[in-house]
């Protein structure tokens, strides 16, 4: 994209066909990089039953120190056919130093959380700094998110809720494989 007098690129700004290279505090997270698909399952003690769900993850960047962040879910049939659109999210990971995370994800269902962990060694763990909720949002207080790189490649979830009056608990659990090869 270039200045309004069309004469410089503005100096983040990339051709479609370049990829920028990773700004260096990216570095205890560059393996998450790309597109991420899988199935898991979750419960919750307000559900009234487990069920099994699609997951597809990116995270992406544009040369700064942050990850942007969109996972999409759909809630699976018995024979592993979607049934409907579950879960979506979209956010930005702030990465410090010496692997510090901040993470700020928003929901269409009116939740917005700000967590913090850090990232070392193939795996990024972090907690609920504070959630924010709109109106007719259901009450969510807490959460815990893991994401570990397996040693075959595979991309482990773990996300942990407290929600609707219930203590932190267990509520997904996913196994994602890197999509396309990217």
């Amino acid at each position: 994209m270039l200045d309004p007098v069309g004469k410089h690129p503005y100096p983040d700004a990339l051709r479609p066909d370049e990829t920028p290279a990773p700004h260096a505090l990216l570095a205890p997270v560059t393996w998450l990089l790309g597109t991420w698909a899988g199935q898991g399952r979750g419960s919750y003690p307000t559900l009234d039953e487990e069920f099994v769900y699609a997951q597809e993850v990116t995270f992406s960047h544009d040369g700064r120190p942050f990850l942007h962040y969109e996972a999409r879910a759909w809630l699976l049939d018995t024979d592993g056919a979607p049934l409907r659109p579950s879960a979506r999210e979209s956010g930005w990971w702030r990465v410090q130093a010496e692997g510090r995370v901040e993470a700020l994800i928003t929901q269409p269902t009116g939740i917005a959380e700000i967590l913090v962990g850090r990232a070392a060694d193939g795996a990024v763990d972090m907690t609920t700094e504070q959630v924010a909720l709109a109106p007719t949002a259901k009450e969510v207080v807490a959460t815990r998110r893991r994401y570990t790189l397996t040693d075959t490649g595979s991309l482990d979830f773990l996300h942990d809720l407290a929600a609707v009056g219930r203590p932190l608990q267990h509520h997904l659990a996913a196994r994602l494989r890197r999509a396309g090869g990217n």
